[in-house]
């Protein structure tokens, strides 16, 4: 293996941790420098919509490996630190500290953060955002506190946090611009079903609210104003979505599509020297940014092996899951919505909706509480296998039978 004689990391998530253990695992022995804005060793992020505002985990228990192994991957850190340059001319990236890092081969993994739709709302006391370990124990703090919550936002990272805090005895109204909940990633019958179970566990929706107007309450938290009227709360958590972090990479003159940095099976980028993965990589072949954890994680290690020039060919189907009032979700695939749906009613709490193109073909599941579904459906994909709508649907049809 002609190994790159210094790679550099910029990014310190999921994604960036994969990456740095697959190199190392792949023999990798030369330098590796590591760019984060945060101070922690790498960690899964997840949780903290969940267990961890529920106090049912820690923050060392999201680490990614031991401290150990994270030792023993011999990282040259630069953190809290921020690349505020890439010279692809000379190959070195700018630190916001002056320090300059130059590198063979440079993964970019810098991720998303919360989108703020109004940057005034920031100056609000009781408004707060989620995307990092410090923001999850701040959170955790006010909902200790707290008897209304207004969640802005009907996403998953959104629905979570209303699912996390219904659970803690706490009041949640999530108010969402679209008329349903999730309706980007997911057809409306699954945004129909997850309306359904948020309403039956007691969350107030505000869908289709319109412009939102936020404002401070004197006697604390904030003020919204919206179509259904004004409404106070202790703390409201702006859950509209994720801004990805593509300027370093525009600047630099990389081509962006998507909405991410475009690369191709490798992970490498428009600039054969830069690749990227994670959030902010597009998928290969679907032309999108997928932000899950297991995008993060495969296509991580996947652009270490390209990095390498190792063979690799980054395919896999976007999967995400998530656990909102002890319902496991999995969505695999892309929503279009030009598939038809066919849903196949399980048993108690079991839901599956099957997405097919014209060819019968599986595009896109989602399945309430049968991950069993969601292996099967990986198979299908994998293998363009037809499907019959009627055994689909048909809740005595052993799906099995079709492995």
């Amino acid at each position: 293996m002609n190994a790159p004689e210094r790679i550099v990391i910029i990014g310190g998530g999921q994604a960036a941790g994969w990456a740095a253990k697959t190199l190392r695992d792949l023999g990798y022995a030369n330098h590796l420098s590591v760019v984060a804005d945060e101070p922690h060793d790498f960690y899964e992020r997840p949780a903290l919509s969940k267990d961890v505002l529920a106090g049912k985990q820690e923050p060392e228990s999201l680490r990614l490996f031991s401290a150990d192994v994270t030792s023993i991957l011999n990282i040259d850190w630069h953190r809290p630190q921020r690349a505020t340059k890439i010279d692809r001319t000379t190959r070195q990236v700018h630190l916001d500290n002056g320090d300059l890092l130059s590198y063979d081969r440079l993964l970019m993994a810098t991720g998303s953060r919360p989108r703020l739709p109004d940057p005034a709302w920031a100056q609000i006391g009781g408004v707060v955002l989620l995307r990092n370990i410090d923001d999850a124990l701040s959170l955790r703090e006010r909902l200790a506190s707290c008897r209304q919550l207004a969640v802005i936002g009907g996403g998953w990272i959104g629905l979570e946090v209303t699912a996390s805090a219904l659970s803690m005895g706490i009041s949640a109204t999530v108010y969402e611009r679209a008329p349903r909940l999730c309706g980007r990633s997911v057809g409306p019958e699954v945004a129909d079903q997850l309306a359904t179970l948020h309403r039956a566990h007691g969350a107030g929706l505000r869908l289709a609210c319109g412009d939102l107007a936020l404002s401070s309450n004197p006697q604390g938290g904030a003020r919204i104003a919206s179509s259904a009227g004004e409404e106070t709360y202790d703390t409201v958590l702006v859950g509209a979505g994720a801004q990805l972090n593509v300027e370093l990479a525009q600047d630099a003159g990389l081509t962006i599509g998507g909405g991410g940095i475009v690369v191709d099976g490798t992970g490498r980028s428009s600039d054969p020297h830069i690749f990227a993965a994670g959030d902010v990589a597009t998928h290969p072949v679907h032309g999108i940014c997928v932000q899950s954890w297991a995008n993060a994680q495969n296509q991580g290690a996947a652009a270490a092996r390209g990095m390498l020039g190792l063979d690799v060919n980054y395919d896999d189907e976007p999967w995400l899951w998530s656990d909102q009032y002890g319902v496991n979700i999995q969505i695999l695939g892309v929503y279009t919505s030009g598939s038809s749906c066919i849903h196949r009613l399980g048993g108690v709490g079991m839901d599956v909706y099957f997405y097919l193109d014209p060819q019968q073909r599986l595009q896109h599941m989602v399945s309430f509480g049968d991950p069993r579904a969601i292996k099967l459906g990986r198979r299908w994909m994998a293998t363009d296998r037809q499907l019959d709508p009627m055994n689909l649907a048909d809740p005595s049809f052993d799906l099995m039978s079709l492995r």
